[in-house]
């Protein structure tokens, strides 16, 4: 007997190893006795039967996402890949109907998808998607969530995370994006040319105003200036004529001594001989003497006239 106690006592081990089995936090593990459903064993520390019961299989009760890759074409005749991205949990109440009412539920959640946005996208232009993604989106969860609930799967979140048309079609967007944006930056420079040669042409008009009038009053000062000179000249027995004579000479010599003390100077003052200055002056006393004739002579006339 004493040979037959080790095997007794590993029989046992053996058994109660068999009879324990764990299942882990967020899942379901099913149990089945004789190939028939039994029960559904949450987390924690579990028995069965050896040789009769049976783990049939463990689901998640963890949300899961499944990424779907589908190809179509928009209502403008363009081939676009969209990548949809499902998110979905097994109901924790409706562990039996998710693991022996459906096989293979990735294919089946795959199907749907495409069969919603191959019915949802061609009816669209291909700028409409891009804006109207999330329509396609909530399309698909309701879709999945009627189709699925009935099998034990919760369609938590539907998500459209890439739209990617034919290359050519990004070359020619991207073409059409950049010569609108050109287009603008043109209008843009246009108007800030427009508007710098405004604002100096205004600069301009206000420089050659205050420019005219500094030489208005400029004159009108020389004007003044030269009357108080004939004034002076006069109190000392010189007659207008030759006191304007006198002024104009001496400001012919105070501006060659100017040109003179000025080294770089470039002004050429044309007669500048000698005998410029009394030329100058006698050509100026020869138009007052005719002017003043001329002036007598047509006063003169003017009285004849009265008289007659």
């Amino acid at each position: 007997m004493i040979p037959f106690l080790p095997i007794l006592i590993g029989l046992i081990i053996l058994f109660l190893f068999a009879s324990i089995f764990t299942v882990k936090q967020q899942t379901a593990a099913i149990l089945e006795r004789f190939g028939k459903f039994h029960s559904i064993r949450q987390s924690g520390l579990h028995l069965k039967i050896p040789l009769i019961d049976k783990v049939a299989g463990r689901l998640s009760l963890k949300i899961q996402q499944l990424d779907v890759i589908i190809e179509t074409k928009t209502l403008d005749d363009v081939f676009v890949k969209l990548k949809v991205s499902v998110q979905y949990k097994v109901v924790t109440e409706k562990v039996y109907d998710a693991f022996y009412k459906l096989d293979y539920p990735h294919d089946q959640i795959t199907s749907y998808v495409f069969d919603v946005v191959r019915a949802e996208v061609p009816k669209m232009k291909l700028d409409d998607v891009f804006v109207k993604k999330d329509d396609i989106a909530l399309a698909v969860k309701a879709e999945l969530n009627d189709a699925m609930m009935d099998y034990g799967f919760d369609i938590i979140r539907t998500l459209v995370t890439d739209i990617d048309p034919d290359p050519q079609v990004k070359i020619a967007m991207n073409r059409i994006n950049a010569a609108d944006r050109e287009k603008t930056a043109a209008q843009y420079e246009g108007d800030a040319q427009r508007i710098l040669i405004v604002e100096k042409a205004k600069a301009e008009a206000e420089s050659k105003r205050l420019q005219g009038q500094g030489i208005a009053d400029q004159r009108r000062e020389i004007a003044r200036g030269l009357e108080e000179s004939v004034d002076v000249l006069n109190r000392v027995g010189i007659n207008s004529q030759e006191a304007s004579a006198l002024i104009v000479v001496t400001q012919h010599y105070d501006t060659l001594q100017s040109i003179g003390s000025e080294t770089n100077s470039n002004l050429i003052l044309l007669p500048n001989s000698p005998q410029a200055g009394s030329t100058m002056l006698n050509d100026m006393v020869a138009s007052f003497t005719a002017s003043n004739q001329i002036g007598e002579a047509m006063k003169n006339q003017k009285i004849k006239k009265k008289d007659s």
